[in-house]
């Protein structure tokens, strides 16, 4: 599988990148498997979190002003279409938690609290040829996940060879995860190069510490430019 950005994108927000990676599962997804490691993990960030910030302050953490910025740049309005990490932290502010919904989805929604960046975590047997990311058009077809039909014209689309399958705000119902899955991709989307190795390095042993998984590979990037 490749994976590549388009010259438009790059050339609107040259720091745009993705790290990514496949995996296959030893373990059944579902919410009646879920792991304690994963769960205590989550419920200290979410803890962490919700005493370090409020929500006044979100919008200009810097991760997450990044994305908003990024946003902008493409022609979006961040305040009415949120990145998901944005989404995820206002939801621990408010609320002091999320819903487990399955090992994988779940560990998506850590990695995206530990970095707050938007992850896709999406079923790879879903997902047919290569993965190509490109800004969104208004003939764009675009079912979020527990959102129904959204607009994702001038966003960040991750496409294969079928349609779109996820963006910054939300991925898709055509390639989610279910208790089927057994081979995973996972994506940390990044609008920035700051601290990519070390970011990448802690997703992948947070992988390996909190989900039961073999064939842990990286998919290389293509026309990736390091600036």
């Amino acid at each position: 599988m490749k994976l590549q950005i388009s010259d438009d994108l790059k050339a609107k927000l040259p720091g745009f990148n993705i790290v990514a990676y496949t995996f296959s599962l030893l373990e059944i997804n579902d919410s009646n498997h879920l792991s304690e490691a994963i769960t205590t993990t989550l419920d200290d960030l979410s803890s962490t979190l919700k005493s370090k910030y409020s929500l006044d302050d979100v919008v200009n953490i810097k991760r997450i002003k990044e994305a908003r910025d990024a946003y902008k740049r493409l022609g979006k309005d961040p305040s009415h279409t949120r990145v998901a990490c944005e989404a995820l932290l206002r939801r621990i502010i408010k609320y002091g938690n999320i819903y487990r919904l399955g090992n994988v989805i779940d560990i998506g929604n850590l990695l995206s609290l530990t970095f707050l960046k938007s992850v896709c975590v999406a079923d790879l047997d879903e997902i047919k040829g290569d993965i190509f990311i490109r800004i969104g058009t208004d003939e764009d077809e675009y079912y979020g996940i527990n959102r129904g039909k959204i607009n994702v014209q001038n966003l960040p689309l991750y496409t294969d060879d079928i349609s779109p399958f996820g963006s910054p705000t939300s991925d898709t119902t055509r390639t989610a995860i279910t208790s089927k899955t057994k081979n995973v991709l996972v994506m940390l989307i990044n609008f920035s190069f700051d601290d990519l190795e070390k970011d990448e390095k802690q997703m992948v042993e947070l992988l390996k510490k909190l989900l039961k998984i073999k064939d842990l590979r990286k998919i290389n990037v293509q026309g990736r430019s390091i600036i």
